[in-house]
């Protein structure tokens, strides 16, 4: 049987709680929820990109795409994705970012399915996505 890892990329600050921020088992890699936070600097706090839904948006698929290549994937290998969101209103402008920025990255595989629910998040943050990636 193949055994799960950590994927933890260099970017990354420790979780605030016992999980990973991916873990891989043979073809399957799981991205737990990545929020808007800059790159890790240590010794200081995890710092949001900015207080806008488009900065934080930017930088949480920065961190997404951090986690699937550390695993060894791309948004070619991502089958579903689930966006949090902590305003009803920002829908529509999370749909603009969201379209604009795979439209960038030039994907070639179908678009991944994708869930959207509105939650409670840290003060601050406006906007997490997980994803679940297929290798191979």
């Amino acid at each position: 049987m193949t055994e799960k890892t950590a994927i933890v990329p260099a970017t990354h600050t420790a979780p605030p709680a016992k999980f990973s921020h991916g873990v891989k088992k043979g073809n399957i890699l799981q991205v737990a929820g990545q929020v808007g936070f800059l790159p890790a600097v240590e010794g200081q706090p995890p710092t949001p990109a900015g207080p806008t839904l488009r900065e934080q948006t930017l930088q949480t698929f920065a961190n997404v795409k951090a986690v699937l290549e550390e695993g060894g994937a791309s948004w070619n290998d991502v089958m579903m994705m689930r966006v949090y969101l902590t305003d009803v209103n920002h829908f529509a402008e999370m749909n603009e970012i969201y379209n604009a920025y795979f439209e960038e990255q030039g994907l070639t595989a179908p678009a991944a399915a994708r869930t959207t629910v509105y939650v409670g998040l840290p003060p601050g943050l406006l906007i997490e996505i997980d994803a679940l990636a297929v290798l191979g």
